[in-house]
């Protein structure tokens, strides 16, 4: 029989203007649409032109030409914005890419495997390293599994990066995980002995007790001579925390006003027009998305700001909002908006590349203390409200209503919150004495240090100038000029604390950012059709 294979059939560059394809890879892939003709023959090409996209045959001579310019331009922009979200400085770079045929797919593919090379070689020197997992399905129902490694050289470099990005087609289980876990570190030639620790985003294929992929990767590590630990994503068991004070009645009735305003264009213009012709501070309200970390906080702030307006329009539309005069419903809705105000900020200082697992663990341990600080000051016989601004403008509003009264329940259910906190983060309450042996090593009494760091810790105490040196370097150069003989063990213990991550902060916004272009597409294809 005839192969395909045999005929010698390959890209011919007038396909381009003519059926608006290209070359990627090695596929025929059609500009308008991204699908891919399976063989490098006219007849296929052409069909699928004429079938799908033959309102473009309108396009002739220089429009065609432009057109044709603006389909390649998309996928260039797609990798723009993919690397102004994980690598910014390395915009201007991919900004001199050249547009030819099949250079933009041979550049990031020659970008890749020299990232792999440089990859690989820093391996080589790491004394320790951990790795960051997080899945998620995608637009097209493909599970996409990132796995992100920090590691630590014996000069304290510390080098985040991408490990691999893993396409699964099948199932998602904890061991479907641990093999393109395991595959991706055995392809770097990681030594598994030298993994410190896995952090995930909680879900069940993640940590479960027997078959999750943070335990099946820490058994793997103890039988190969080393000692891992599992962490739950910092920033996640935050949301979560958040989530404990529910409030839906108060919540309840603003979505449904929100909603209301927005659903429909044309209350949604009024409103608008409204605010405008007021001069409101805010031009609209926002929506909620549960699933956005600070979405939340944003949207409470924003229906809290612009009350009085909401209740004004709600008047005239028929519609009025009987919550918005009550004094103990809106005394409710202030402190709702302060407390989310506050964990918000907590959420904010949590995200970020390259943080230290001792600075986020601050950031909690600092929480912590405000709520307690909040329970003290909103249980006095006289509540203190100085950090709850909205509810303290509520309850200047309504002297008369004794709406001072309802802080005792502020305060119980801020109490609440806290061992909501204290119960989620005890997987970093468990290496607490390590995080403040590493990040305050001077004010660690050594009898109360484990047996191998006493000696070193006592040299250490004893030694003024490294004393000075400890409060004016930062904490990464401070280890990286201790004597490596004298200090062997404390040494150890610190490339073993800059090598855990804190959070899957790099994996969230590595899937925020592939979302959005392929939103982008999807979109695209839908005005194309349209059209």
């Amino acid at each position: 029989r005839r192969k395909v294979d045999s005929e010698g059939c390959c890209f011919q560059d007038r396909w381009k203007v003519e059926y608006f394809f290209t070359e990627i890879r090695n596929h025929c892939v059609c500009l308008i649409c991204q699908e891919t003709v399976a063989v490098y023959k006219e007849f296929n090409v052409k069909r699928h032109y004429q079938s799908r996209h033959s309102t473009y045959d309108k396009l002739t001579g220089h429009d065609r030409s432009e057109k044709l310019k603006q389909l390649e331009a998309v996928l260039i922009e797609c990798v723009m914005k993919m690397v102004e979200n994980i690598c910014p400085e390395k915009k201007q770079e991919f900004a001199n890419i050249c547009l030819a045929r099949n250079t933009v797919a041979r550049r990031i593919e020659e970008i890749s495997s020299d990232i792999k090379r440089q990859l690989t070689s820093k391996g080589v020197d790491f004394d320790f390293f951990s790795i960051a997992c997080d899945e998620s399905t995608d637009l097209s129902d493909t599970a996409q599994l990132l796995i992100f490694m920090r590691g630590v050289d014996d000069e304290m470099n510390v080098t985040e990066e991408l490990l691999d990005l893993q396409s699964l087609t099948d199932q998602t289980r904890g061991k479907d995980l641990f093999v393109s876990v395991s595959s991706a570190i055995d392809d770097m030639k990681l030594p598994w002995n030298k993994v410190t620790g896995i952090i995930t985003d909680g879900a069940p294929a993640m940590v479960g007790e027997r078959s999750g992929l943070s335990t099946l990767i820490c058994n793997k590590v103890i039988e190969e001579g080393g000692k891992a630990i599992k962490l739950h994503c910092i920033i996640h068991q935050q949301v979560l925390c958040a989530k404990h004070l529910k409030y839906d009645h108060v919540m309840k009735p603003v979505l449904k006003t929100i909603n209301f305003i927005r659903s429909k264009a044309l209350c949604h213009r009024q409103f608008k027009q409204f605010l405008l012709d007021i001069q409101a501070e805010y031009e609209d309200v926002l929506y909620h998305n549960d699933v956005r970390w600070l979405s939340r906080g944003s949207a409470l702030q924003r229906f809290y700001s612009l009350r009085k307006e909401i209740g004004e329009f709600l008047e005239t539309k028929g519609q009025p909002m009987r919550e918005l005069s009550d004094p103990i419903w809106l005394a409710d809705l202030g402190f709702l908006v302060d407390i989310t105000k506050h964990l918000n900020v907590l959420n904010t200082s949590l995200q970020g590349k390259d943080a230290a697992v001792n600075q986020l663990y601050s950031h909690l341990k600092a929480f912590g203390t405000k709520l307690q600080l909040f329970i003290r000051q909103l249980s006095q016989t006289q509540p203190n409200t100085i950090h709850f601004s909205a509810l303290q403008e509520i309850m200047n509003s309504f002297p008369q209503d004794n709406i001072s009264a309802q802080t005792s329940r502020y305060a119980a259910d801020i109490a609440s919150l806290a061992g909501e906190f204290k119960r989620r983060f005890q997987d970093f309450a468990a290496i607490e004495k390590e995080i403040s042996l590493f990040s305050s090593p001077f004010s660690v009494d050594p009898e109360d240090a484990p047996d191998q760091l006493q000696l070193e810790l006592i040299e250490l105490h004893c030694d003024s100038e490294l004393r000075s040196r400890h409060q004016q370097l930062s904490l990464v150069n401070f280890y990286r000029q201790l004597d490596k003989s004298r200090f062997q063990e404390i040494r150890t213990l610190a490339k073993k604390m800059l090598s855990l991550f804190g959070s899957t902060y790099m994996c969230e916004k590595t899937f925020s950012a592939m979302n959005f272009n392929k939103n982008r597409l999807k979109w695209g294809k839908k005005d194309k059709r349209a059209s």
